[in-house]
């Protein structure tokens, strides 16, 4: 259930960008409702640092093959980063988007694969970088084992000195001549380290962290909505008092978004839980829509700027007022969605497509054991023949 509200809100947050584009009246109430509402979706981005950390946790702590880990995670995610990226390249180049030409097209190519700068594509390389640290991350843990929530309170706490430093005081500072992962902190894995290690922390006290939901669960929802309608008024607050651009104000590595995404997390995994609890009384089709959803929910990561694209070429066609387009939002959200997820899906069972989104589909047969293996979901089936 985590991954489908985390990846719905990312095609949520990009589908209101798509429609906010659209809109004539930049001062007009419906303009500045969706400009202002921004920041209540965009936790998304860190729920997904959050549910990495958790997962290669829970995966991986107890392992000790770093070389198997690392050949299985980098060909899991870069794969579907290098493919992705090429293939979005040439629909770019087909359907003319400004920015690419079959000229220029080897060097933007690969200026995107080292940048993680196009197609949204920065969470692989983030995820990828990850990879190389998480056996420090392993080893820290395990080295404090009685120290674990003081691992977590400090890397909270350099994670709000450093959203403070990257909104006060690096718009400030001269970084033309830095290194350019330092200088795009958007791409640094350094950037989220608190929410992986926040991840990882919650693998390793699961237990403790569902008591904690349970016991306080309508202080932690009273605090997220307040939290939720408090990201209005912080908008405003950015552009009329800051005299911030609208990708300022409503930039993810801000002070008051990291306790609101942290709260949100929470208030998100407490929505799990309660699914989890809750899901055998629940209609087939909904359990269908979640177990699957979540499966190929990584493939709709990688193609939503497919159904986006269509989106945006699709609203050319129209002249609404903006309130129109406000109307239009639930209907250019399903598209999306739909299309998101068809593509996923389709790449999830028809081989060899499950490459692209870290889903292979693998068949092996191993003459001696008379056993045929199927993998297509990081799950093995065996099925044993006889002669």
């Amino acid at each position: 259930m985590m991954r489908i509200i985390f990846i719905f809100g990312v095609l949520l947050n990009h589908t209101t960008t798509a429609f906010a584009q659209s809109m004539t009246d930049a001062t007009g109430w419906a303009h500045l409702l969706l400009l202002a509402t921004h920041l209540t979706i965009h936790f998304t981005r860190m729920g997904f640092m959050f549910m990495t950390g958790l997962v290669l946790t829970l995966n991986y702590y107890s392992r000790h093959d770093w070389p198997t880990f690392f050949k299985k995670r980098f060909a899991g995610s870069g794969w579907p980063y290098v493919l992705w990226n090429f293939i979005l390249m040439v629909m770019a180049l087909i359907v003319g988007a400004p920015g690419f030409s079959l000229a220029n097209f080897s060097g933007t190519y690969l200026s995107a694969l080292v940048h993680g700068d196009q197609f949204y594509m920065y969470y692989i390389l983030v995820t990828l970088q990850l990879y190389v640290l998480f056996p420090l991350l392993v080893a820290l843990f395990k080295k404090l084992p009685n120290r674990h929530l003081t691992i977590l309170v400090t890397s909270f706490g350099l994670q709000l000195a450093l959203m403070f430093a990257i909104k006060y005081g690096l718009p400030h500072v001269d970084r033309s001549h830095w290194l350019w992962w330092f200088s795009a902190y958007g791409v640094n894995v350094f950037t989220y380290q608190f929410y992986f290690i926040f991840g990882a922390y919650t693998s390793l006290h699961y237990q403790a962290l569902v008591a904690f939901i349970k016991h306080h669960a309508k202080a932690i929802g009273s605090w997220t909505l307040a939290l939720g309608l408090g990201t209005v008024g912080y908008y405003f607050w950015n552009r009329g008092v800051l005299g911030l651009t609208h990708t300022a104000a409503v930039s993810p590595h801000q002070p008051y978004m990291l306790v609101y995404d942290t709260m949100m997390i929470i208030f998100v995994f407490g929505i799990g839980k309660l699914y989890a609890c809750k899901r055998l009384a629940l209609p087939t089709w909904v359990k269908d829509l979640v177990a699957n959803g979540a499966k190929v929910s990584f493939g709709i990561y990688l193609d939503q700027t497919i159904g986006l694209t269509l989106l945006s070429w699709l609203l050319q066609f129209t002249k609404l007022p903006d309130w129109g387009y406000l109307l239009l939002i639930p209907i250019g959200y399903a598209l999306v969605l739909t299309i998101s997820f068809a593509i996923a899906w389709f790449c999830y069972r028809v081989a060899p497509f499950g490459i692209l989104i870290g889903r292979p589909q693998i068949h092996l047969f191993n003459r001696q054991k008379g056993m045929v293996i199927h993998d297509a979901t990081y799950h093995t089936t065996v099925q044993s023949t006889q002669k």
